[in-house]
């Protein structure tokens, strides 16, 4: 099918779009697309000689901006004779392309450029800043210019003064709170570390806080059952479980009934490196019950990096397929390799087969779930039956 005027104008469109912050962090003048018109066949000619007439003299007439430019080729047919047709339309450079494509694509160009050369002009030009800037592209493009501005100005000033030490409320630019440092922290570090080489800001984050629920009173401290506390506060009590929950969905934490010797942590996710850290977490029988979906096995594995002998519950095939009317679909699923169980990676496999499908951890009902935990607690204390 041959590629009209504005069907070159999708293509165009679509693939800046997709380019947008690799092309906006190299040389503009670096020939950088070139579109097939797939121009008829004879036999298309013969069968509409109206439509190719047509489609040729649009290429004709279509004024192409400077660093575009449009191949011409002749064709010899039996039945018309001799015929100069598009064959190809070709773009030196990038911005040949948005005025081209023109529309949002164009737009988001213009913007992305212009923050590029702002950036480089403040921090410096290096390879690293580009590919600070390719990784935070969406989130840079997206804000409106005087939130751009802000955040260049307080890079700029943090790559010029040294915070180590302070609190995100202790850092003296205007308009820079603590929630706004968070929300801006990901993409000003990167920057930062860019301008400077320096691994990390030196603000001093707020601990960790871990939520404990104690399940047996005999084991609650001064008789303290259900708290939040930093890692380094919950390492030091003197602990002796003789089970440990780890659940990445926090309601699950709080249903959980009184269960002697037991202890339930909420593991929040990726979180779990702070919680499998803990010495009388390491000293006993771990299960761990998280979604069933590709990241709930990756935390899986992540957790066993630091307790190889972590037992899943409720993470297999026969739970997944049990529950498919509650299923829903895994928007962005990991497709790291993980090491796990035969019975696990039967249900990632199954999950990835259905099209990344995802059983969240609080839709299995809750009695069944608690039957299966027991099962899963009393196969732990005696693996050999």
């Amino acid at each position: 099918m041959v590629i009209g005027v504005d069907e070159a104008r999708g293509i165009a469109s679509a693939k800046l779009a997709s380019k947008l912050a690799q092309w906006a962090t190299q040389p503009t003048n670096t020939p950088v697309l070139s579109v097939s018109l797939k121009p008829p066949l004879e036999r298309e000619v013969r069968s509409d000689e109206l439509a190719a007439e047509t489609w040729v003299r649009k290429w004709s007439e279509t004024s192409l901006p400077d660093g575009a430019d449009l191949d011409w080729e002749p064709r010899t047919w039996r039945s018309i004779g001799q015929q100069q047709v598009p064959v190809r339309l070709r773009f030196r450079d990038v911005n040949s392309v948005a005025s081209f494509a023109g529309g949002t694509a164009a737009r988001d160009w213009k913007v992305l450029r212009s923050r590029v050369a702002r950036l480089r002009e403040t921090l410096g030009f290096s390879e690293a800043l580009d590919a600070a800037i390719r990784r935070h592209a969406v989130e840079i493009l997206r804000w409106a210019p005087p939130r751009f501005e802000q955040v260049v100005q307080a890079v700029d000033w943090l790559a010029a003064n040294s915070v180590r030490g302070l609190r995100p409320r202790q850092i003296p630019i205007r308009g820079v709170d603590t929630k706004w440092f968070n929300s801006h922290r990901s993409v000003m570090t990167d920057l930062h570390r860019a301008a400077t080489g320096s691994a990390g800001l030196g603000i001093v984050d707020a601990d960790r806080m871990v939520r404990v629920r104690i399940l047996d009173p005999t084991l609650a401290p001064s008789g303290i059952s259900d708290f939040s506390a930093p890692p380094a506060q919950l390492a030091s009590l003197d602990l002796r479980p003789d089970v440990v929950f780890i659940f990445e969905n926090l309601e699950s934490v709080l249903a959980m009934p009184e269960w002697p010797g037991a202890i339930v942590l909420h593991g929040d996710g990726y979180a779990v490196d702070v919680v499998g850290n803990l010495p009388w977490v390491q000293g006993g029988c771990v299960i761990y019950w998280g979604d069933l979906d590709s990241h709930g096995f990756a935390i899986l594995h992540r957790l066993r990096t630091h307790l190889p002998t972590v037992i899943s519950a409720l993470m297999d095939e026969q739970t997944l397929l049990s529950h498919r009317d509650l299923w829903v679909s895994d928007p962005k699923p990991t497709r790291a390799k993980l090491e796990l169980q035969p019975t696990e990676l039967n249900a990632l496999d199954r999950l990835r087969e259905e099209g990344d499908a995802k059983l969240e951890q609080e839709r299995i009902p809750w009695e069944q779930a608690l039957r299966e935990l027991h099962s899963a607690a009393r196969a732990a204390e005696s693996p050999s039956e």
